[in-house]
């Protein structure tokens, strides 16, 4: 009779499987006995007899009895031996278990001290990192964690010797490094961290983090043709470059950088001043004046109206130069107010007066208009009573008129006299910019 069960059913074959191999089980067993009974009756059925002699005793056994003891003697060294061998084991045994309780104790130091530096608890830090060191040994990590906590405690001489130490070791080489780094960069040592920064490219070469703080360092220390060729995607290349123009010794390369300063940002006005510099040097001085008026175009600055109006001693040349510098960008306030100065330069009061009203109903209400419209005020109406009180409401607007136009740092606010590629007081790169200070956005707080 077939059983349909759903075991059956799950298992097709099962039964039949599991009834095989108690079978194969029980013939082994039968024929494993069977050989064992015939061994020990051939034993028993082996005649003669076995006698030896030890130290004057004469013994002697039957041939199978001898055979008998043989294996007993046999099995009885085999047992002593490995009696011995495990008594040998013990200390080695014993050692291993001592290992593992210091290897858990000294994993719970570092969590301990992990935790300690992270709530800045430096005393507890430094107990729980020194157990650790002597639970664990001298490895990289309980020796970071060491020297991280000896920093947190103030003691920076101590963790500057144990950075050492593991700048001396291949295998936490880079870590030691890159600690003596930070404590040079922390004491502002700049020659230290630019020494170190060579030593930590040729023990870990191409570390993301390590292009990242030799391009802050390059910054630093004003190594701007460092920080141009290091620098991202996202960073200030035009102000990097301008910079490092500057700098270059090479009128031929210099040329090269001012140009791809000015090609990476044309409205940076030292971006365009630097490349058509290197133009009027060279003697081209149409794509000089073409770059300095693409710039104004963009971000009309009086630096460019200098460099542009620099080879025009006459007053009525420099309003024609003026006009023709404006002429992409003449709504802008910058340019009414420009062509308002050079027409005032120029004695054509008129135009001057028409330019100023301009600039002033396009927004330039700093103190520098109050200033030409005093002045005009005096051309246009002579040394009057008219023209003194016209002057005088005009400086007394300007006493009461907002800051000119400066460069200012976007980042911290700092007002500086003239640009810079990095601002000197929060070191940011790149965000020093032109424009009326209380007009400047700065950072939101955190």
């Amino acid at each position: 009779m077939a059983w349909t069960g759903p075991v059956a059913a799950r298992c097709p074959g099962g039964a039949g499987q599991d009834g095989a191999l108690l079978m194969f089980r029980v013939i082994l067993f039968v024929a494993t006995g069977a050989i064992a009974i015939a061994v020990a009756w051939w034993l028993a059925e082996l005649p003669g007899t076995v006698s030896a002699t030890v130290a004057g005793v004469t013994i002697e056994a039957s041939t199978s009895v001898a055979i008998v003891g043989v294996a007993v003697l046999i099995l009885v060294v085999h047992l002593l031996l490995r009696l011995l061998g495990g008594l040998l084991r013990v200390p080695g045994r014993v050692g291993y278990w001592a290992g593992r309780r210091n290897r858990a104790a000294g994993d719970a130091a570092v969590n301990r001290t992990l935790v300690a530096l992270a709530a800045g608890e430096a005393n507890h830090a430094k107990r729980d990192a020194e157990r650790a060191r002597r639970l664990l040994g001298d490895t990289p990590q309980t020796m970071l964690l060491a020297a991280e906590a000896r920093r947190l405690a103030g003691e920076e001489n101590i963790a500057e010797a144990i950075y050492r130490s593991m700048a001396e070791r291949k295998d936490s080489a880079f870590l030691g490094l890159r600690g003596l780094y930070r404590q040079a960069v922390a004491r502002e040592d700049w020659d230290a961290a630019a020494a170190i920064a060579r030593q930590v490219e040729a023990a870990h070469p191409g570390g993301s983090w390590l292009r990242e703080e030799r391009a802050q360092l390059a910054v630093r220390t004003g190594n701007w043709i460092d920080a141009l060729a290091l620098s991202g995607p996202q960073e200030p290349v035009a102000d990097f470059a301008v910079a490092a123009a500057a700098a270059e010794a090479d009128p031929y390369e210099a040329a090269r950088l001012a140009k791809r300063a000015w090609k990476a940002d044309p409205g940076l006005t030292p971006a365009a001043i630097a490349y058509a510099t290197r133009l009027r040097e060279t003697g081209r001085e149409k794509q000089a004046l073409e770059v300095i008026q693409t710039a104004w175009a963009k971000s009309p600055h009086p630096d460019l109206a200098t460099f542009a109006l620099a080879r025009e001693p006459d007053p009525e040349a420099r309003v024609r130069a003026a006009v023709q510098l404006v002429e992409r960008n003449a709504d802008h306030p910058e340019s009414h107010f420009l062509l308002a100065q050079e027409h005032l330069a120029a004695g054509l009061t008129q135009a001057a007066h028409r330019h100023a009203e301009a600039a002033r109903r396009a927004g330039v209400t700093q103190r520098r208009l109050w200033v030409l419209l005093a002045d005009l005020a005096i051309q246009e109406l002579g040394d009057t009573e008219e023209g003194r009180a016209a002057q005088r409401d005009a400086l007394r607007k300007a006493a009461a008129a907002e800051d000119d136009p400066a460069w200012r740092c976007e980042s911290c606010g700092t007002v500086h006299e003239s640009w810079k590629p990095a601002c000197p007081a929060c070191h940011t790169a790149g965000r020093i910019r032109w424009g009326v200070p209380s007009r400047l956005a700065l950072p939101g707080p955190a």
